[in-house]
């Protein structure tokens, strides 16, 4: 089996680049030797990985956060637009060493890097990928790939702050203070929503999750039945809520009991398409942590587009062999 390893060296505010020679010593010795690379630039990543797949390797090893895992999926396919696998039946493994460690969280993985590796290609399955078409910031048209959650609305802004912060205090604690300062300016936004191409949804959101997977913004259950392989996401509208309600619905929003309560609301769909509700307003999108552009987006999901290892707590009935 050949084995790449990318590492995002500044993820967890430098911590990740000091801790890689153990990182590195406990993937060989639980995979032995490995090809590897630090990234340098932002979305090099993607690059990396498109090149040892075309390279042969069949297990990819992500090093970093949410925001770099998100990165090295990008390189499983052709290109931005084209969703073709650059290399059929490679698998993907996370090391989760990063502020959010949302992904991990429904992979069932364990917060420790080491104690993650130790569980490297032991158990795999199939995974939707969602595929989002969006604005850039400079108005030009961007598209990216995504396995956890894409959102609009406060939670764009939230990223904003946090990636331009330190993350000095780790993953929850940061995003809560990103949470704060972003209530403080933020105001609830109008958006229009279409679902598989029916009726058009318009409303006055916080924030609306695209979710593939069940965690976002350092451990939100966002969607607690999401599941990232069975070819639908989970919408979920935070609808008009002011700064005390969101505050309130924090604690329902780690345990995932937000589900139910008034101004929530949630949908299933294979494609949604998203605009804002009046022109030149600006809805800012977060992608897997990261926040690449705004409104107006297309979503799509890639129905069993990746494989990847996951955590002994995930169900058998969806696990594929090892060796698979």
């Amino acid at each position: 089996m050949k084995i790449f390893v990318c590492v995002n060296p500044a993820s967890a505010a430098g911590r990740t680049g000091k801790r890689w020679p153990e990182i590195a010593a406990a993937i060989r010795s639980r995979l032995g030797d490995f090809e590897s690379a630090f990234t340098q630039t932002s979305r090099e990543a993607g690059k990396l990985v498109r090149q040892a797949l075309l390279g042969g390797a069949d297990l990819i090893v992500s090093v970093g956060g949410d925001g770099t895992h998100n990165e090295v999926v990008q390189g499983f396919f052709t290109d931005e637009h084209t969703p073709t696998p650059v290399r059929p039946g490679a698998t993907l493994a996370i090391v989760p060493t990063g502020t959010g460690g949302d992904l991990r969280r429904t992979l069932g993985l364990p917060r420790d890097p080491l104690e993650a590796i130790k569980l490297l290609a032991d158990r795999k399955r199939i995974v939707d990928v969602g595929h989002l078409e969006f604005t850039r910031h400079d108005g030009g048209p961007g598209a990216a790939y995504f396995i956890n959650v894409c959102s609009f609305g406060m939670s764009g802004l939230v990223d904003k702050i946090v990636n331009e912060s330190s993350k000095a205090f780790g993953g929850r604690l940061s995003f809560l203070l990103g949470v704060g300062q972003a209530s403080l300016k933020y105001k609830n936004q109008g958006v229009r929503l279409r679902l598989d191409g029916g009726e058009w949804l318009t409303r006055t959101v916080n924030n609306v999750a695209i979710a593939n997977a069940r965690y976002y913004g350092g451990g939100m259950m966002i969607a607690p039945d999401a599941d990232p392989g069975d070819g639908l996401f989970d919408v979920v509208i935070v609808g008009d809520v002011g700064t005390f309600e969101m505050v309130a619905a924090l604690g329902p929003l780690y345990s995932g009991k937000h589900v139910g309560r008034d101004k929530i609301e949630v949908y299933r769909a294979r494609r949604i398409e998203a605009v804002p509700a009046s022109a030149g307003e600006v809805v800012l999108i977060d992608l897997d942590g990261e926040q690449p552009g705004r409104l107006p987006g297309i979503l799509t999901v890639i129905p069993g587009a990746l494989k990847i290892c996951v955590g002994p707590n995930v169900a058998d009935d969806v696990v594929c062999d090892a060796d698979a």
